[in-house]
């Protein structure tokens, strides 16, 4: 069979069962850049471990789909920090490290590798941010429009905890992911336009850089 064929029927195969469970709120076939993001996180996790580079494979053509444009987002009293979201990149190499000595493996990676790029889905909107153990980042309020879906997204690429909480423009808490994961995401429809203020907390037991991302 052939190496691309093969590849979208086990990227097809393995990520099925997640879509349903992680993108059942707006459906896997319309799920957002943002969603896309938590999606291929988690499954690159998933894959790490279970040291399972096909888990990895399916997490990087993911988020080979996705076309992160950096915003100007800073925490109060914070500073601009330099990066990017984890890439696509780095998590085929961690596939190609685990998939050593195995040709079929090696060369669906290098199909992915080379895949073109075209037609890609602009977004999300990141900023990168730095915590320390036990540290938290406020952003100023963060406009969203009234009836349609907000999305905000967290995550670290150490193993560490990362809490996100979303309050109104009244202080009233809209959502809140306190799960102990290095990635958090908030999704939510207001009722009608208005701010939103986001805080990132993280938990330990590490300091870390984080990609805060909206759509």
């Amino acid at each position: 069979m052939h190496r691309t064929l093969l590849a979208a029927l086990l990227t097809a195969t393995l990520t099925l069962p997640v879509v349903a469970d992680v993108g059942a709120k707006i459906g896997a076939d319309t799920a957002s850049p943002v969603k896309v993001a938590e999606l291929s996180a988690r499954l690159y996790d998933a894959g790490l471990a279970a040291a399972d580079p096909l888990l990895i494979l399916s997490a990087a053509k993911l988020r080979k789909t996705l076309a992160p444009v950096a915003g100007n987002r800073v925490p109060v009293g914070g500073q601009p920090a330099e990066g990017a979201p984890l890439g696509w990149e780095e998590m085929l190499a961690a596939a190609e490290t685990l998939a050593a000595g195995d040709d079929l493996l090696l060369g669906l990676i290098a199909d992915i590798r080379a895949e073109s790029t075209k037609g890609v889905a602009s977004g999300p909107v990141y900023n990168i941010g730095s915590l320390s153990n036990g540290g938290g980042d406020t952003y100023p309020p963060i406009e969203f429009r009234g009836g349609e879906y907000a999305e905000v997204y967290v995550e670290a690429k150490a193993a560490t905890n990362v809490n996100l909480t979303i309050l109104d423009d009244k202080g009233r808490l809209v959502c809140t992911d306190t799960d102990i994961s290095h990635i958090a995401y908030c999704g939510w429809t207001p009722a009608q336009g208005g701010t939103f203020t986001l805080k990132v907390e993280n938990k330990g037991p590490s300091s870390a850089a984080y990609a805060l991302m909206t759509n």
